[in-house]
């Protein structure tokens, strides 16, 4: 979630020798296409209340299923080496929230979690035709929860287990906001308002230069051996997003509480968070896990709040020991109910 970027700017004390150091060090990964899709489009899909969204697939429609739900203000890209290394043997479901990405502008203007939530379910009722696993970043793991809340009847037979990639299920934004708690929480006018004055700053950040952004974001989002040409892809999704999901989706970001769902998902659930996590530090993943019944936590070594950009190799080898046996256990149980049959 690009929110730090805003709120780093205002922090101030940041050094441009992060930015430098890392330069020297080169990004042998900087020709990657990060903005590469996935070869199949399932969509458009409908939500709930007529938003089409955006939607790709990849891998064999046999194989067992993945759904990747992006965060904040970026789009399924966010994904990219996780479906170019696990749809050899998973279907990869992967798409853009309402407002984000390739999908349409919200039809009702409604960009609330729960809303987000709903384009989920959209998803998985239109696209995904057995149990699968759900792997949310940020805001889209807090659309998981929120799904659960609304749709209780997707867990269990149609949702195998999720993971949950550096969230929460409360106060998403206060571990990067530091001296700027006052800005987003202000003691005078609503939460739109606060909103609008993070839309302003954010437009001002990624106006200036280039290292300005790169010392920004690095400071508020990324861990210490984030290649820039992560960084940078981040700073340009963040700057393509929509005002109205840096006011009125921010805004609804700010006042969710879905806490008192986390008792209800009885799945197995993964909780990954990057040690160098800001936004989402080890702290809040220690009690996320602690909340779910059958969640466990794994941290991720010198990561930021994108391990799975930023250290895609680790990220993927802990994901797919995650949701192999979660999977293969599904098709057993299916296996046995056909025979029984």
């Amino acid at each position: 979630m690009t929110v730090g970027l805003a709120a780093g700017a205002v922090a101030g004390g940041v050094i441009g020798r992060t930015v430098l150091n890392s330069r020297r060090r080169g990004d042998p990964e900087h020709h990657e296409q990060l903005s590469l899709l996935p070869s199949e489009d399932a969509g458009p899909v409908r939500s709930f209340d007529g938003t089409e969204l955006a939607v790709r697939a990849a891998g064999h429609p046999s194989d067992p299923p993945i759904v990747f739900v992006h965060g904040f203000s970026l789009d399924l890209t966010t994904w990219h080496y996780q479906w170019t290394h696990l749809s050899e043997r998973h279907r990869c479901v992967l798409f853009d929230f309402r407002s984000h990405g390739r999908s349409a502008r919200a039809a009702t203007g409604d960009l609330s979690p729960r809303a987000f939530g709903q384009d989920l379910a959209a998803v998985l009722d239109a696209v995904v035709d057995r149990p699968a696993v759900l792997v949310g970043h940020s805001m889209g793991a807090m659309s998981m929860l929120a799904m659960s809340e609304a749709r209780p009847d997707v867990f269990g037979e149609r949702v195998a287990g999720i993971a949950i990639v550096g969230s929460s299920a409360s106060d998403l934004v206060r571990g990067a906001m530091g001296s700027v708690t006052e800005l987003l929480r202000p003691r005078l006018g609503s939460l739109g308002q606060a909103a609008r004055r993070v839309n302003r700053l954010r437009r001002a950040v990624l106006s200036s230069p280039v290292d300005v952004g790169q010392i920004v974001a690095r400071a508020t989002q990324f861990g210490p051996d984030a290649p820039p040409h992560v960084v940078d892809y981040v700073l340009g999704l963040a700057g393509r997003a929509s005002s109205a999901v840096w006011t009125d989706g921010l805004a609804s970001l700010l006042e969710i509480d879905l806490r008192h769902t986390l008792p209800h998902i009885t799945v197995p659930a993964l909780v990954l968070v990057g040690e160098y996590d800001r936004m989402t530090p080890p702290s809040a993943a220690v009690a996320l896990a602690g909340e779910l019944p059958n969640g466990r936590l794994e941290v991720i070594e010198r990561a930021g709040h994108f391990p799975m950009l930023e250290a895609h190799e680790e990220f993927n080898r802990r994901l797919e020991a995650f949701v192999d046996p979660v999977l293969s256990g599904q098709r057993k149980r299916r296996g046995k109910r056909a025979r029984s049959a």
